[in-house]
């Protein structure tokens, strides 16, 4: 199968998210696209408490669910030890020797990917899709493609995809302040972060709660 892998920490998983990895289905043919919440990302701050990781994963799972080839992938979400993609995308070859990876990233990565760790050893092990925003100029991305494929022997290629300017860091403020959050998450995503009251301050949730009574 030819598989296409996004990971991020999902906090929450957003429309932008959803539409890379239905782009990528389509662009590039794929079978699957694999969502790999991250439960101990090096490089972000997260609360990783049992049940905040457990929210991030209930959500992506509730916005895929009615995708046939959107999959729930929890390598990463398990493990005790940073994540870190070389190690997954190697893990991966070895358990799934006959299928073929697609690793999706956004146009800011693709310029900083020699900052990653032991960034050498992921190019072997999967083809990069780089998500080309309407802000970045065509001809820088393909100069850095072609750097990068000449240099490192890397398998890149260029994800042509809408530009959503949304991030996770907004809706979790709007979600803090009780605002709507129609139209950047799936709805059973907004239902689910009002239901359990996610991203709310413990005194704006008592306020609110108090407010009902």
């Amino acid at each position: 199968m030819k598989i296409g892998i996004m990971g991020g920490t999902f906090d929450p998983i957003h429309i932008g998210h959803l539409l890379l990895g239905q782009f990528a289905y389509e662009n590039f043919n794929l079978d699957e696209i694999w969502y790999l919440p991250n439960g101990n990302p090096p490089h972000k701050v997260t609360d990783e408490t049992g049940p905040a990781l457990h929210h991030r994963i209930d959500m992506v799972e509730l916005a895929t669910e009615d995708v046939p080839y959107f999959k729930v992938n929890l390598y990463e979400a398990t493990a005790e030890e940073h994540s870190y993609t070389y190690s997954t995308m190697r893990e991966f070859n070895r358990m799934y020797p006959e299928d073929e990876f697609y690793f999706i990233l956004g146009a800011d990565s693709l310029f900083s990917f020699e900052k990653w760790k032991y960034f050498r050893e992921i190019f072997p092990t999967c083809t990069i899709l780089a998500a080309m925003r309407d802000d970045k100029d065509a001809d820088s991305m393909w100069s850095q493609i072609r750097y990068l494929r000449a240099r490192y022997n890397a398998r890149i290629d260029l994800l042509q995809a809408p530009l959503v300017e949304i991030s996770s860091t907004t809706i979790r403020r709007r979600a803090e302040r009780g605002l709507s959050l129609r139209y950047m998450v799936p709805d059973c995503v907004a239902d689910y972060i009002t239901k359990h009251q996610l991203y709310r301050t413990p005194s704006l949730s008592s306020d609110t709660a108090d407010s009902k009574e």
